[in-house]
C-alpha cells in the first residue's frame, strides 16, 4: 500500500492537470460509471491529501468530492503531452523497470495516449494528459458531510502543515497499545506506513514493543518531526530513502533482518507488529 507522501504526490501531480482545463471522465470497467457521468465535463478545482486519502474536489453540485483510497492492489497511471511534468505510475503493482521518481514518457507532437484497459475504474482525460485510476479499495464521490467523516476518523497528518505534534502526542500518551501500533494506526498518525515506522523508529531510538504511554514526551516530539523530515524527503524524490548515503543502501532497518546494524553492527530483529513485519536494532532502540 502506497505510504502518505505518494498520496500528497498524487495531489501535486492533479494540481497540475487541473491547470489544464475541464476533465472528461468515464468508466471503461463500468464500476463507476455514475460518478463519472456526474464528473464528465467537469473541473478540479482543488486536490489534495490526508494521510493515505486522496480528495479531488470538482466545481459540480454535491456530492462534489472524489474520495479515492487506494488501498493493497490500486494505483495511478498517468500519460502526459511534452512539457508535462507527471509521475509514470503511483501505486501498486509498480510497473517492472519503472523507477519511483520517474517522470513519464512524454508524447513528441501530437498527444495520443493508449487506450484504457478494461480494468480502469475511472478515466480523467484532459487535453493534454491522461489519468487512470484501476483496482482502488475505495472510489466514491463524497458530499461536505461525508469528507469530514472520513477525516474525523484519521490523526494528524505529518504532510499537511495545521498539524501538530502535540495532537499525535496527546493521541498516543492515551494508549496502551505499543508505538509500533500507534504509528500504523491512521487514527493516531495518517500517512505512515510499514517502512516509515520501521526507519524513523529506529533514527529516534525508539524500540516498537514499547507502551506508547510510556515513550517520552521528547521521544514522541522527535518522532513526529522525523517522520514530518522524512516524509518531506520523499515527497521531493518520490522514494522513500531514509539512510545519508543511498549508495550504501536506502534503509536502516527495514527488510534487513538478520543483517548487521549499519550504526552499531548488532543483529537486526524483525517480529509482526499490527500485522506487519517490524524492523529494530536491540542495541539502538533499547
Amino acid at each position: 500500500m502506497p505510504e502518505g507522501h505518494s498520496i500528497h504526490r498524487l495531489a501535486i501531480a492533479f494540481t497540475e492537470l487541473s491547470k489544464l482545463g475541464i476533465a472528461r471522465a468515464s468508466s471503461p470497467q463500468g464500476r463507476f460509471a455514475e460518478g463519472a457521468a456526474a464528473l464528465d465535463n467537469a473541473k478540479i478545482t482543488r486536490p489534495w491529501a490526508w494521510g493515505k486519502h486522496l480528495f479531488l474536489d470538482f466545481n459540480v453540485p454535491q456530492p462534489a468530492t472524489l474520495h479515492v483510497h487506494l488501498g493493497l492492489y490500486g494505483s495511478w497511471k498517468f500519460q502526459a503531452g511534452e512539457g508535462i511534468a507527471l509521475p509514470g505510475h503511483i501505486g501498486a503493482p509498480r510497473m517492472a523497470g519503472e523507477h519511483p521518481g520517474d517522470t513519464y514518457k512524454h508524447f513528441s507532437g501530437q498527444f495520443q495516449p493508449t487506450p484504457p484497459g478494461e480494468n480502469v475504474r475511472l478515466r480523467l482525460e484532459f487535453s493534454r494528459a491522461i489519468a487512470d485510476l484501476s483496482g482502488p479499495n475505495q472510489c466514491e464521490l463524497l458530499d461536505k458531510a461525508g469528507v469530514e467523516k472520513i477525516l474525523d476518523r484519521l490523526g494528524p497528518d505529518p504532510l499537511v502543515d495545521s498539524c501538530t505534534a502535540e495532537d499525535f502526542i496527546a493521541r498516543a500518551r492515551k494508549t496502551t497499545r505499543r508505538i509500533g501500533e500507534v504509528v500504523m494506526d491512521q487514527s493516531f498518525i495518517a500517512g505512515p506506513g510499514n517502512i516509515y515506522r520501521a526507519e524513523c523508529l529506529f533514527r529516534c531510538g525508539i524500540n516498537p514493543n514499547r507502551q506508547a504511554a510510556k515513550v517520552s514526551v521528547k521521544r514522541l516530539q522527535a518522532l513526529w518531526e522525523d517522520l514530518r523530515s522524512q516524509m518531506r524527503r520523499g515527497l521531493k524524490e518520490g522514494l522513500i530513502c531514509t539512510t545519508d548515503d543511498p549508495s550504501q543502501g536506502r534503509f536502516w532497518v527495514y527488510q534487513r533482518s538478520g543483517q548487521p546494524c549499519r550504526r552499531c553492527g548488532a543483529t537486526v530483529r524483525e517480529q509482526i507488529v499490527a500485522g506487519r513485519r517490524s524492523y529494530w536494532c536491540p542495541k539502538c532502540q533499547n
